[in-house]
């Protein structure tokens, strides 16, 4: 074993050198990200001490602790010392949103083994179920000029976006329980676009939802008079929300529900054989996704007070799809590093690399083709990112582990007979 292994060794031992370390790295980057006015490196190095900590071994309890402490009090008060606070937020909420979303797609797609094309149409349900109270669109087919409803309603729209999606997924799952595979895929997908269709065309008879001029001023949250508009303030309703889907995904995963979820995916007819109800298992897994990703659309909705068909598009679809199966179907801190990791390079990582290419070319240091500008390269040098994962790490960045369960002691204890072959204590079948 070289000094290398060795060391690596002695680190995976010792709690506390690994403490040190993590706590060492941490209080470096969070000062670089505080010194500096903007620092994406310093940024992300900030963000990728998450991860450490999820490779330490400490106990679940402890990673907990430590990672709430870091999103609650250390990331915000680091990213506020300059004058990019609110980009970073920014940067930091969408992550949480996606993450919310990925996690649903992932009960559907990871767990049930339901390929869904068309998740979106349950984050716009969500948007729009809020939108259309928040503003006066709602005065057109209600009387009464009630309309929009003050920010304080809210947080009772969260639960209703949340139920109205599930509702949705219900009325999905009803029509395509006999399709499978490539199949469901296409059905999915065509629903996430009738959904946006219906969107964009729900101006009349009745004009519902403005259709694809969209609902602009929609009422920012408000909480004992204090009012959410910036995405600082949004960051932490985000980091509620992602807390308990989080929690309750951990729960189902390892509950009945969630087991009958993973024999389904394996082979339905055995899952039906074993008393498994496919009908209901593959209903609820619709609902419960759909619902997380409405959750997520009502905060949307509000955060950015403008909402309109093309934010619901199939290539949305696609993204949410793409974060599941990068960061490993099935696999609840997989699917939020994959969400993590394409909400950071698509909103930070490749429009500072565009941004800083550009400098360049403008200066004349290099020379970049019109053909070949950073702007249009972005989606390229994204799906060549994917690729190299894909081909390297082909299970996700992190693959789904099955849960370990210790025996008991008496079931250790029991050993073979050796004059009839039977366990020692137990009775023939005959007998």
């Amino acid at each position: 074993m070289g000094n290398m292994g060795k060391l690596k060794h002695w680190l995976a031992a010792n709690k506390a050198a690994q403490g040190g370390l993590l706590a060492a790295f941490i209080l470096v980057t969070a000062g670089a990200v505080y010194g500096m006015d903007k620092s994406v490196v310093a940024f992300l190095l900030l963000l990728a001490s998450l991860l450490l900590l999820y490779f330490t071994s400490f106990s679940n309890k402890i990673k907990w602790m430590a990672a709430g402490l870091l999103l609650i009090i250390i990331i915000p008060f680091a990213t506020s010392g300059g004058s990019s606070y609110e980009a970073y937020m920014e940067v930091a909420s969408q992550c949480g949103i996606y993450v919310a979303m990925a996690l649903g797609l992932n009960i559907v797609v990871g767990f049930a083994g339901l390929l869904d094309m068309g998740f979106v149409a349950f984050f716009a349900v969500g948007a729009y179920t809020y939108g259309i109270f928040a503003t006066g669109q709602a005065n057109n087919f209600i009387s009464g000029d009630m309309f929009p409803l003050s920010g304080g309603y809210f947080w009772i729209f969260i639960l209703l976006g949340g139920f109205m999606a599930g509702i949705f997924g219900i009325l999905l799952g009803l029509p395509v329980l006999r399709v499978k595979g490539d199949y469901l895929a296409i059905v999915t997908l065509g629903f996430g676009e009738i959904i946006r269709i219906i969107f964009n065309n729900l101006e009349k008879p009745v004009n519902i939802t403005n259709g694809a001029m969209g609902l602009s001023s929609i009422q920012p949250p408000n909480l004992f008079g204090f009012q959410f508009t910036f995405p600082h303030q949004f960051y932490f309703i985000v980091l509620l929300i992602l807390g308990v889907v989080i929690f309750a995904v951990r729960r189902l995963e390892y509950s009945r529900l969630g087991r009958s979820w993973k024999a389904v995916r394996e082979n339905e007819i055995a899952a039906q054989s074993m008393g498994i109800p496919l009908i209901r298992t593959k209903l609820t897994a619709f609902a419960i996704g759909a619902s997380f990703s409405g959750m997520m659309g009502v905060v949307f909705a509000a955060k950015q007070t403008f909402i309109d068909p093309t934010s619901f598009t199939l290539i949305e679809s696609t993204t949410i799809l793409v974060m599941v199966v990068l960061g490993g179907m099935g696999s609840v801190p997989g699917v939020i590093l994959g969400a993590s990791l394409v909400t950071i390079l698509n909103l930070q990582v490749l429009t500072e690399l565009t941004n800083w290419l550009n400098q360049l070319s403008s200066r004349g240091v290099i020379q970049v083709p019109d053909a070949l500008s950073p702007s249009k390269m972005q989606r390229l040098i994204f799906g060549l990112i994917l690729i190299l994962v894909a081909v390297f790490r082909p299970n996700g960045l992190i693959r789904a582990k099955n849960r370990k369960v210790q025996l008991d002691q008496t079931d250790r204890s029991v050993k073979p007979n050796p004059i009839s072959g039977q366990a020692s204590g137990a009775s023939s079948v005959n007998e």
